[in-house]
């Protein structure tokens, strides 16, 4: 496990603070820090207590049970999440409001109301249950961002059979190792779907994939354009493989949902590990949607008349959190598209939020700081008056990110929450809550109420820079790796006794904010000084030249490490000596001179998961000169290969 002795150097410095606007604060769920003291008082009461405003088929017994590392919230409750998010909303008079507007990237349009949304989930309920999936059978889902992404998720949830979504980028390979690890009995995919203008092969994938996977019994199809135009041109295996629309039109909707447990487990989602295997996360019912329900109403502020869009995929966490449970389960109106933010153009997410009047917009800083790249031009475009509420979500963001995003995208007038979480933690776990918390820039503010966190030394003392760490147990966590408790262990909780070891190295400001870093493995030492990447990255993209920028450590024989930058620029905008002196100089400027970076090389692009994540491994292989490892998640492989000549070249 990587160690930080003693402190991370606070380096960069952010003074500004955006309180909320009055006109926000007049109708906000939360406008001051009463909720936060109440849930300090007693954290189980007070997550008992949203836990009391969904339906439960039997009162559970205990609310926690805590004997570390394992914790069981709502112990002896039934509950059912599909019921939850849909039957609960059309019992209540609600069947008629509309619960998905979906878009996929050719144009062509659906919408769902809550009850054709929960007949459309039965039907799949009943059609896998024909199948022969049972309550406890896990089923895989490999799907794009269509609306049968999110009715597999609740049809499997419906009926008791663990879902385990597998994002539609990942390759044959890293499918298969997946569905085995899980040992699926039945693969949920596509004939394909849409990424700029091309069609993406998912079921050639899956059969490559299937091939090597000995408990997959059954793939289920479905057509993207709703048929299969030709469907000589899909193979389908007898007797295994079946079309999703065949499978529907021949069962009625009255599939019932099944009481389950509320630690019964309601998915398994793969996040990746430092050993190079991935990690099955395993997220059980009742604590998991009590914690995105309750902070999906909080920290959006969500109220009865919102669309809501969260531009994530639904094969991550974020996908799972808040476009399908943690909304539905609020009985919101949820915006879903399939295609990328830059086809046919650079517009399109500003035209979809105009066409369909978004209040509340989620997305990536990696995306934020594509949009500033394309410039201002492109939202300038488009009528954003409804838009009301902006979050980030995945990573740190950048602090003139931040300012950027708030000017262009909210017109100075929308808040931004900007929400550290994980795919382990469930739910968002450190967030401004807007009607209540000063925003400022790059900092996830304060956490949510009901959340204990810390920031710690390697003794387990709470300091002013180190590791984030979770104090106390929360209703979403995970509950173990699938398969391999000790693991579960070993990463999350061996590092201090009963507490949970986020990965992620922090700062803690005067006024008691977050500041998250980045990941341990990110924090760089120059010359005995612990730098967070996030900071000098932060400078680079403070400088008016620079889109982006990543920032690595190469081994440096005097320093230990070298601060090597790769740069990103503006359209419009050349690299050459001078700016790599002017840049270099800029970092020292903002920081000091410990943080100059002893290179900055310029790129056309980074390399980046087909989630939008930076590779950073790959960067510091690159740097170092070390042979490459697995590129196969990468958006563009190419984008190494042309790094690797450029930095070779600017070496020499």
């Amino acid at each position: 496990m990587t160690s930080l002795e003693g402190r991370l150097d606070d380096l960069l410095r952010e003074d500004r603070a955006f309180p909320p606007p009055e006109t926000f604060r007049e109708s906000a769920h939360v406008t001051d820090d009463r909720p936060r003291e109440s849930a300090e008082s007693d954290p189980v009461a007070y997550w008992e207590r949203w836990a009391g405003e969904l339906h439960w088929f039997r009162r559970w017994d205990t609310v926690l049970i805590w004997e570390p590392p394992h914790a069981r919230w709502f112990d002896g409750g039934r509950l059912n999440a599909a019921f939850n998010c849909l039957d609960r909303h059309v019992d209540g008079g609600k069947g008629g409001k509309t619960a998905l507007i979906w878009e996929g990237e050719p144009g062509d349009t659906r919408r769902y109301t809550y009850a054709e949304l929960r007949d459309e989930v039965a039907r799949f309920g009943q059609a896998l249950l024909d199948l022969g999936v049972r309550r406890g059978d896990r089923v895989a889902i490999y799907l794009p961002m269509i609306p049968e992404a999110a009715i597999a998720m609740l049809a499997c949830a419906r009926i008791g059979a663990p879902h385990s979504v597998i994002f539609g980028g990942f390759s044959p390979d890293s499918l298969a190792d997946r569905i085995n690890d899980a040992s699926a009995r039945v693969l949920v995919t596509a004939d394909g779907g849409y990424r700029r203008g091309g069609l993406v092969p998912l079921k050639a994938n899956a059969d490559a994939a299937v091939a090597s996977c000995p408990t997959i019994e059954h793939v289920v199809v479905v057509a993207r354009e709703g048929r299969p135009a030709e469907p000589n041109n899909v193979a389908m295996a007898p007797g295994r493989d079946v079309w999703y629309h065949d499978l529907v039109a021949r069962v009625g909707a009255g599939c019932e949902a099944v009481p389950m447990e509320a630690e019964d487990l309601l998915f398994i989602l793969y996040t990746s590990g430092t050993t190079g295997k991935p990690k099955g996360v395993v997220h059980t019912t009742g604590g998991y949607l009590t914690q995105v329900y309750a902070t999906t109403r909080w920290v959006f502020d969500l109220k009865e008349e919102d669309v809501y869009w969260c531009t994530a995929d639904v094969g991550w966490i974020t996908g799972h959190s808040y476009i399908v449970y943690g909304p539905l389960a609020n009985g919101a109106t949820i915006l879903m598209y399939e295609g990328a933010p830059d086809h046919p153009d650079r517009g399109r997410f500003w035209e979809l939020c105009e066409k369909y009047g978004v209040t509340i917009f989620y997305t990536a800083p990696t995306a934020i700081r594509a949009f500033m790249k394309w410039g201002e031009e492109w939202p300038a475009g488009s009528d954003l008056t409804r838009l009301r509420l902006l979050g980030t979500v995945g990573e740190p963001i950048n602090p003139e990110a931040w300012i950027w995003y708030h000017r262009n995208i909210g017109g100075g007038r929308c808040p931004i929450v900007d929400t550290w979480w994980q795919t382990e933690t469930g739910a968002i776990m450190i967030t401004p809550l807007p009607g209540a918390t000063d925003a400022r820039p790059g900092s996830a503010t304060l956490p949510f109420p009901g959340i204990e966190a810390a920031i710690l030394d390697d003794s387990g003392s709470e300091v002013d820079a180190g590791y984030l760490a979770i104090t106390l147990p929360w209703p979403s966590m995970l509950r173990t790796v699938y398969g391999d408790d000790a693991r579960y262990r070993d990463t999350y909780w061996s590092k201090w006794d009963g507490v949970y070891f986020a990965g992620d190295g922090a700062k803690r400001g005067a006024d008691g904010y977050f500041w998250v870093l980045g990941r341990v493995d990110d924090v760089l030492n120059v010359a005995g000084h612990r730098i967070g990447t996030m900071e000098v990255e932060s400078a680079l993209v403070d400088h008016g030249a620079v889109a982006e920028a990543a920032v690595v450590g190469r081994v440096h024989e005097v320093k230990g490490e070298a601060i090597a930058a790769f740069v990103t620029l503006k359209e419009g905008r050349k690299g050459s000596a001078q700016l790599e002196i002017e840049l270099r100089a800029h970092v020292a400027t903002k920081i000091g001179p410990i943080a100059r970076p002893e290179e900055v090389i310029f790129a056309a692009d980074l390399p980046k998961t087909r989630s939008g994540k930076i590779m950073r491994r790959l960067l510091r292989d690159i740097a170092d000169g070390k042979a490459l490892g697995d590129t196969t998640t990468l958006a563009d492989p190419a984008v190494v290969e042309t790094l690797k000549e450029r930095y070779s070249g600017q070496e020499g």
